[in-house]
């Protein structure tokens, strides 16, 4: 073989490589922003039927745990989903230091910003 065509086949080989890993890098954000979005939107659209003034126990807060349950996702994905949300925000009042609660930013908050 040619020295040349050894050197293009590396070359070429290389480029490619890197051309199919950014394609898959590219494909693998787009499923991640595709799955944020997606239960980000379950996750507020729960919260908007089961928080007040549309629900029948009134409540405006919820929990993680209640929230987790009902959207069949972990905690861990509720606690990133709901504090990656613009119109979702943590209770931080002291009655519930002890256990997250979250609600719809424009039923719980008086200024929305």
């Amino acid at each position: 073989m040619n020295q040349i065509s050894i050197i293009e086949g590396i070359i070429i080989g290389a480029v490619g490589g890197a051309i199919a890993g950014a394609f898959l890098w590219v494909l693998n954000e787009i499923k991640i922003w595709i799955v944020r979005n997606r239960d980000t939107k379950k996750v507020v659209h729960w919260l908007t039927q089961n928080t007040a003034p549309n629900s029948k126990t009134n409540q405006k807060w919820r929990s993680t745990r209640a929230i987790a349950s009902h959207n069949n996702l972990t905690e861990e994905r509720v606690r990133y989903i709901a504090s990656y949300s613009n119109s979702i925000v943590l209770d931080t009042s002291e009655a519930n230091r002890n256990e997250e609660m979250w609600g719809i930013k424009s039923r719980v908050r008086l200024n929305t910003d």
